[in-house]
């Protein structure tokens, strides 16, 4: 595959709360299958150098709600690489109603990460790689780990989406429910939830997301600085494909799979995706394992610093492992 990249036309949405971590390149690439996907990387900060973070976001995410996260990767000695999914962020979206989150089959995602690693990370990006994935992303890099064990050379995934909040029994059944409806013609149409509405500073009290207001703050001024960066309620069509992907991640069988060294964390008091999932795979991992952050709800990097400073240094920690 050969990177097709127009530097010059995305940019990075900052807002005062929010800047743009220095020495930013912003680019689009095209997929395989003929998507065109913002990307970003960083070159390392101070630090001597550790390599590549590739940085996935989860549903809904974009690149500039992680620049935080960035620095803190670029003062460890990392470089970073990030991109925005497709049907999402400043990337191409798959229907005509672009609020909407939509994709074909989840393998998508893969062609993807594969995509950017091939076209973004080798040529550009300093060896080795390290892929860190968030709720959605995570399931993707699970998914990864099964595939290619040359690609990355360790795992950490911050809440990765195994199950959902509450449906570790039913979510089979909801499955078949979403994949029937796709079928008789209603995949992009919404699936709507109560907590898929456009985030305010009303909402911050019960959000499922984080304990910290100014990061929760954050998000919402982001928002506003540009409206394209939202994506609302899921399709039918991405719900049969998300809830397929976790259902088979979820069997037995799975976890054996994983041929990269992996580290997940789970959310205490996550409301989104299902913890007690990410335990019981943690259990079975041959190749990894898993810890629970006490007390952190589901965006686990956009916490507290308390809680921020726990999942840093899980990172550290694992990361210190394979130098050590």
């Amino acid at each position: 595959m050969t990177a097709q990249v127009d530097p010059h036309g995305p940019k990075l949405t900052a807002t005062a709360s929010n800047p743009v971590p220095e020495g930013a390149r912003v680019g689009y690439f095209t997929t395989s299958d003929k998507v065109r996907l913002r990307y970003a990387l960083w070159p390392k900060g101070k630090g001597a150098p550790k390599g590549t973070i590739c940085l996935v976001q989860g549903r809904t995410e974009y690149i500039e709600k992680y620049f935080e996260t960035v620095e803190d990767f670029r003062r460890r000695g990392f470089a970073v690489a990030t991109f925005d999914w497709r049907g999402q962020g400043g990337s191409d979206r798959l229907i005509g109603e672009p609020g909407l989150g939509y994709v074909d089959h989840f393998d998508d995602y893969w062609t993807d990460l594969r995509c950017f690693h091939a076209d973004i990370l080798l040529p550009d990006c300093p060896l080795p790689f390290y892929l860190v994935g968030h709720s959605m992303g995570g399931l993707a890099s699970l998914y990864a780990t099964t595939r290619d064990r040359m690609m990355f050379d360790r795992v950490f995934l911050s809440a990765p989406m195994i199950s959902l909040y509450n449906m570790e029994h039913s979510l089979p059944r909801w499955a078949l429910f979403a994949e029937a409806a796709s079928f008789v013609g209603m995949g992009r149409l919404p699936m709507a939830r109560r907590g898929d509405r456009r985030p305010d500073e009303a909402m911050y009290p019960d959000n499922p997301l984080t304990s910290d207001m100014l990061r929760y703050r954050r998000m919402v001024e982001t928002i506003r600085a540009d409206d394209s960066l939202y994506l609302g309620s899921p399709t039918f069509r991405w719900l049969a494909s998300a809830m397929r992907a976790m259902v088979n991640a979820g069997r037995d069988s799975f976890p054996a799979s994983v041929k990269i060294p992996l580290l997940m964390l789970a959310a205490g008091h996550d409301r989104i995706v299902s913890t007690p999932a990410i335990e019981q795979m943690g259990l079975r991992l041959r190749n990894g394992r898993h810890m629970v952050i006490p007390g952190g709800r589901h965006e686990l990097f956009m916490e507290t610093d308390a809680i921020r400073g726990q999942v840093l240094a899980a990172f550290d920690a694992f990361i210190t492992e394979q130098s050590g």
